[in-house]
């Protein structure tokens, strides 16, 4: 088990986490890959080891540690050649439920998903006419008696067939009547199982990388009042704190790729012989991949300042943003130089670089798009007029 003192250092939770990565070798996560599957033993050793309920209180049976411990967890998976997105959601999900559930909902949901009788693996945000316009999403969620009662649809939201639990975000009060666009959200405990037998809807979307992701509709689902998080109303502002998080988790796990990428070319390169000399003795080799180094270094560092303003619960948002850009784009092109360095050995599904080549791509886009990120911080820290 994970150690139970918030004092347990970076260094072992990597040691840690690569002695189990280790028994899920990269042709493990190549079947995986192949048959569209989902990790679900590898999931179930890091939920069983403790790693899924890291940042848990202990008094309800977690660890107790910060976004930082989560994050080099979710590093650490990435650069032994696995894919967090196969359970990085139970790690920013968490952080809602931990700042805004009530008591009762903290001990009703945190042991049961600390121990693994739970997984909190999915939220409910974008929508498919508002993407991450989230201001004008159109689910609703309408209070009658003690329920509410919701309609709308979803698009994009990953694991529910793998998750007990999901975060959903609708609207509770309709746009014309607030005085705020970010106000008159809500968010709600959704139970996956029980809702799919009463008006949720799930339809999986096949894409590009094996990353299980689904549209949802809803037919007058119905949700007792009890599973309402915080005040209703003010829903939106609770998920941005799950966002930082996310999007930090989301800058390790690029920094954990963007490492694999140069740890497996930087090796390659200097085996594979071509006009009598190893490729990686060519200047023309060797400047891509330390220019990502470079990059994946940098990145790291602001990951790191995300992280630390995070888990002393100051304003994080630019960090989070930057660290995400940063991170991205530094994995991108260290993929990009480990495929092209492979040559064609880079396509080969063997050699594990088009998997993986394929999974850091989507960080370009999601979970909020480069052009977001900048129009975030040429607003809110250079004080720019609003794009949109």
């Amino acid at each position: 088990m994970i150690a139970e003192s918030a004092h347990c250092s970076y260094q072992d939770i990597r040691e840690a986490i690569r002695a189990l990565c280790a028994e899920f070798p990269d042709d493990y996560h190549r079947r995986i890959d192949e048959a569209r599957g989902y990790p679900e033993a590898f999931v179930d050793a890091l939920t069983k080891a403790g790693w899924l309920a890291a940042m848990i209180p202990t008094e309800y049976g977690g660890s107790g540690l910060g976004l930082a411990e989560a994050t080099v967890v979710m590093e650490e998976i990435n650069r032994s050649g696995g894919n967090s997105g196969a359970c990085h959601g139970q790690m920013y999900n968490m952080g809602t439920l931990l700042r805004h559930g009530s008591e009762a909902q903290k001990r009703l949901y945190l042991p049961k998903i600390a121990n693994g009788e739970w997984r909190l693996q999915s939220m409910g945000v974008t929508e498919p006419s508002t993407g991450t316009d989230t201001t004008k999403i159109k689910t609703t969620a309408v209070k009658r008696g003690d329920r509410y009662v919701v309609n709308g649809q979803k698009v994009w939201i990953s694991r529910v067939q793998h998750s007990d639990w999901m975060i959903l975000l609708a609207r509770t009060t309709p746009l014309a009547e607030v005085t705020r666009k970010s106000e008159g959200m809500s968010i709600f405990m959704v139970d996956l199982r029980q809702a799919e037998k009463s008006g949720m809807t799930v339809r999986p979307i096949p894409n590009m990388v094996n990353h299980e992701t689904n549209e949802l509709f809803f037919e007058n689902l119905e949700i007792p009042e009890e599973n309402l998080i915080g005040q209703e109303g003010l829903g939106f502002k609770y998920i941005l704190d799950g966002l930082n998080a996310e999007r930090t988790l989301i800058a390790a796990e690029c920094i954990g790729d963007g490492y694999w990428f140069i740890d497996r070319v930087s090796k390659y390169v200097g085996e594979r012989v071509v006009f009598g000399r190893p490729i990686g003795q060519n200047q023309g080799v060797q400047f891509p991949i330390a220019e990502s180094y470079i990059e994946v270094e940098a990145a790291n560092l602001m990951r790191w300042q995300a992280c630390s303003l995070f888990d002393a619960h100051q304003p994080c948002g630019a960090q989070a943003n930057m660290a995400k850009y940063l991170a991205a784009k530094a994995s991108w092109e260290a993929a990009n130089a480990c495929i092209q360095f492979h040559g064609g050995f880079g396509f080969a599904n063997e050699y594990d670089v088009e998997r993986k080549f394929r999974e850091t791509r989507l960080y370009q886009v999601a979970p909020i798009s480069t052009n977001l990120i900048l129009s975030y911080i040429a607003e809110h820290v250079l004080g720019m007029p609003r794009s949109f």
